[in-house]
């Protein structure tokens, strides 16, 4: 069995008498797509902060391939392959679908400032080798015809993808996406999936997913942990949550909306 990519150990994270997360245990598997869902305040986006070091919890461990990431700066984080997507990033301005995924690249260059002022060759030779790169991930996500589109002109479905392949510009070895389906109609979830998979696919990237579209999440992931109040309360295959009690109240007690019931349809 191999070991996990990615494991978080007994994280508590508490702001002032707000315990955000409690004794938050799980590990996500290499190659796998993990979801991490619960109801809205149950800690997932606290979570998501935790590894990728905007917040430092009080208590516990969050470990990529066994290396500590807890008390590590966020660019440290990345750098050792941890990428990042953002529910509610700004994907509206004026660069470039290519300048901004070039930008997901931004702690992979390694010229000089001095360097890049008097253009020499070797910066010349990286800047086209991670534009090419840029490239290469945006014909793959679907993106080529637009890469020379400005962002703001894009359709917001079209944003997300652009999100997930900026993210996946940073060559992680744990790929964070947080809520890529959100304001999406049935059709673009669809496609946000396909890249998704197909993802995961060519370059056996390991991701963890939050989403409250569920059914994205029982058709992608291969694993689900649920929070609920900062803890964990349940975690296993998408057939087992399905039909977890604990997890079913949990998602009823908020009023049983749309975007919070465990019913996927057949």
């Amino acid at each position: 069995m191999n070991a996990p990519r990615l494991t978080v150990s007994d994280v508590t994270l508490t702001f002032g008498a707000l315990k955000a997360l409690d004794d938050v245990s799980f590990d996500v598997e290499p190659g796998h797509v993990h979801g991490l869902i619960g109801p809205n305040g149950a800690g997932k986006s606290s979570l998501f902060n935790v590894v990728s070091g905007v917040y430092h919890p009080q208590v516990g461990s969050v470990t990529l391939d066994g290396e500590e990431l807890v008390g590590k700066a966020p660019h440290k984080i990345a750098a050792l392959g941890v990428g990042r997507s953002f529910q509610n990033v700004d994907l509206g301005g004026n660069e470039t679908v290519i300048d901004s995924l070039l930008g997901g690249r931004d702690h992979l260059m390694h010229g000089s400032v001095v360097a890049t002022m008097l253009g020499l060759p070797s910066v010349r030779r990286e800047e086209r080798r991670h534009r090419d790169r840029a490239r290469d991930i945006a014909d793959f996500c679907g993106l080529g015809p637009l890469k020379d589109r400005r962002l703001n002109e894009l359709p917001y479905g079209q944003r997300k993808v652009v999100d997930i392949a900026r993210a996946v510009c940073m060559e992680p070895r744990v790929l964070l996406l947080d809520e890529p389906a959100a304001g999406l109609d049935s059709a673009e979830t669809a496609e946000i999936e396909a890249v998704v998979r197909d993802l995961r696919e060519a370059l056996d990237l390991t991701v963890l997913l939050i989403e409250h579209d569920m059914g994205l999440v029982m058709g992608l992931c291969d694993r689900i942990t649920v929070l609920d109040f900062g803890r964990r309360i349940a975690d296993g295959t998408p057939s087992e949550i399905q039909a977890d009690p604990a997890v079913v109240a949990a998602y009823l007690g908020t009023g049983a909306h749309d975007e919070s019931t465990m019913e996927v349809a057949p």
